[in-house]
């Protein structure tokens, strides 16, 4: 007798978690516009959004020629190397997670990518370490379980332009009232389902 195929045994389902995974990130615009790029399956990495992505450079503009950008928590380089494919002058990318360097460092030779400079460290002293209103954009999108927002934003406060932009992507809204401290306030604002992401100029 034929045995159904709703009796047949089924076979275990593996867990999606079960084993190590690897993500893509897709450059959005630029002279790399579609590349898709190899992200390291890290506890904590959270790449920034497609969706985010591509509205944070509507509100930049598409052509950041000339720019000079730090991306002061790169995690897999989202925002920084979109920044260079869109013809940034000088891209700074600070990690600390030395998996996380090493896979930086494959995609900037994977692009030849000139304009980039990839650091080890910490994202707060490479902001504090740069010249005061040196910086056109400073991206700044620490962990949302870290402590880290608050020293953050006040080093990028210090360190942009007086016509530059501090990408904020925390998870929750900042508000005029806590940028004030560190000379910012809110130009742009989007939420994205736990993102929040803001674009903040200087007061003044």
């Amino acid at each position: 007798m034929k045995q159904k195929k709703s009796e047949l045994p089924r076979k275990p389902r593996v867990p999606r978690h079960a084993s190590p995974q690897s993500h893509e990130v897709r450059i959005i615009g630029g002279q790399w516009k579609r590349t898709k790029l190899a992200v390291a399956d890290r506890p904590g990495l959270r790449p920034t959004p497609d969706r985010v992505r591509e509205t944070l450079f509507n509100w930049l503009g598409q052509d950041l020629s000339g720019w000079r950008c730090i991306d002061a928590f790169a995690g897999t380089g989202a925002l920084g190397f979109e920044a260079a494919s869109r013809g940034a002058k000088e891209v700074t990318l600070v990690e600390q997670d030395s998996a996380l360097v090493a896979q930086l460092k494959r995609v900037q030779t994977q692009l030849q990518a000139s304009a980039t400079q990839i650091v080890r460290g910490d994202g707060i002293a490479a902001l504090k370490q740069l010249d005061p209103a040196s910086m056109d954009v400073v991206f700044v999108d620490p962990p949302f379980d870290s402590v880290l927002f608050e020293a953050a934003v006040q080093a990028a406060g210090r360190a942009v332009a007086q016509d530059g932009f501090v990408y904020l992507e925390a998870p929750t809204l900042w508000t005029d009232a806590q940028l004030e401290s560190a000379g910012l306030k809110l130009h742009r604002h989007l939420k994205a389902g736990a993102v929040h992401a803001h674009l903040l100029t200087r007061l003044g």
